[in-house]
């Protein structure tokens, strides 16, 4: 599940990559346009901002941007940030391995092999959804629900 700190941090980036371009937004614009309390937003843009997802300027007309476009940014490159690794237990994770002190016999545990599967199939998602594409596929949910046609008497 994910936490709030990654959905805030989610929900900041697609309002940032559907203004890209448009220069910095005001992390108190960002705040109040989608709920999110404004120091613990404060926290999250900070963190995204040194893994070098964001990008900042200060004084007048200052405020975050993303520092690279958001064809080229992920929703994994964002999850591993403000998440950490993808993977649902330790010993499956390709960047915080960790072997499990209970498992005799970690290539043939049946958890393993299956939390295997679900990192392998959440990664290819999440690693191919770039902002710009999640961008796009929530304009044409939008769209086809604004087309049907309610037939009711």
């Amino acid at each position: 599940m994910l936490s709030k700190k990654t959905k805030y941090g989610l929900q900041a980036l697609l309002i940032l990559a559907r203004d890209y371009g448009t220069g910095p937004l005001l992390i108190a614009d960002l705040a109040e346009k989608e709920q999110i309390p404004k120091k613990f937003l404060e926290l999250i843009l900070l963190q995204l901002k040194n893994a070098g997802i964001l990008g900042s300027r200060k004084g007048k007309g200052g405020g975050y941007f993303l520092a690279k476009d958001p064809a080229q940014i992920t929703m994994g490159d964002a999850m591993r940030v403000l998440e950490g690794p993808l993977a649902p237990v330790p010993c499956v994770s390709e960047s915080a391995y960790q072997k499990c002190d209970e498992c005799q016999d970690e290539n043939s545990c049946g958890i393993r092999l299956v939390m295997k599967d679900v990192r392998d199939a959440m990664v290819e998602i999440l690693d191919h959804a770039s902002l710009k594409g999640v961008l796009q596929r929530s304009r044409d949910a939008s769209n086809q629900a604004r087309e049907i046609i309610d037939f009711s008497i």
